[in-house]
């Protein structure tokens, strides 16, 4: 009989040690903690430089960059250079010249596991440094924006500049390790601008084409590649 309970009590203990360790592993295996890469981003936009191959009248290209500061939080920065000629009904004009746009990202998809997509929105600070040049005038009677006499001979304007705000909303995939796309679409509010002397500016590099209502649209479609500096 005192064999019989020694069996029981051994088997009872085996089994409570098992389960304790079956516990731990599982206890182990759920705090296993994800950490993202935390770095610089660099990467062009395809969309300029697929433009200018299609349209005689645009040239571009564009740098596009951030840095992850938190979880959620990136800060990002866009270089560029345009040129493009508008055909109006009485008016051909160029502009040409560079940009900057400074802002943040927030990302507010939350991803599974070990992934790095981004449902992202942003602000962009921008400003462009540019040269218009109106290349011929047809006088149009109830114009208020452009000289009384016809123009042939082109005149350039120097020095222009133009400051905006804008907002974003955007998609970016991680394709492969550390290969991005992203897709994004902006809306554009001009601060201000420096006018040429006797026409309006209808172009500037960075904003594209100016509304009457002050307002624009942008389209990005950016590969980019992250160089990771360390995982938080």
């Amino acid at each position: 009989m005192l064999k019989y309970f020694i069996s029981i009590f051994f088997f009872f203990v085996f089994v409570d040690g098992f389960s304790q360790k079956k516990e731990n592993k599982e206890l182990e295996k759920d705090t296993i903690v994800y950490k993202s890469p935390y770095g610089i981003r660099l990467g062009i936009d395809i969309s300029k430089p697929i433009l200018s191959s299609l349209s005689g009248s645009y040239s571009g290209f564009e740098i596009v960059g951030d840095y992850r500061i938190t979880k959620r939080l990136f800060v990002a920065a866009e270089l560029g250079f345009e040129e493009e000629t508008d055909d109006e009904d009485y008016t051909n004009s160029t502009a040409k010249g560079s940009y900057l746009r400074l802002g943040i990202n927030y990302n507010a998809y939350e991803n599974w596991l070990d992934m790095n997509n981004e449902i992202f929105l942003g602000y962009r600070y921008g400003f462009s440094l540019f040269d218009q040049t109106l290349n011929s005038y047809t006088p149009n009677v109830n114009s208020t924006y452009f000289p009384a006499n016809g123009i042939t001979t082109p005149i350039t304007a120097s020095s222009l500049n133009a400051h905006w705000s804008e907002l974003i909303v955007g998609i970016k995939v991680e394709t492969i390790k550390n290969l991005f796309v992203s897709a994004s679409v902006s809306y554009k509010i001009l601060m201000s601008s420096k006018e040429p002397e006797n026409f309006k500016t209808l172009y500037s590099p960075g904003f594209n084409t100016i509304f009457e209502s002050s307002t624009g649209f942008g389209f990005n479609y950016t590969i980019s590649y992250l160089i990771p500096f360390q995982k938080k």
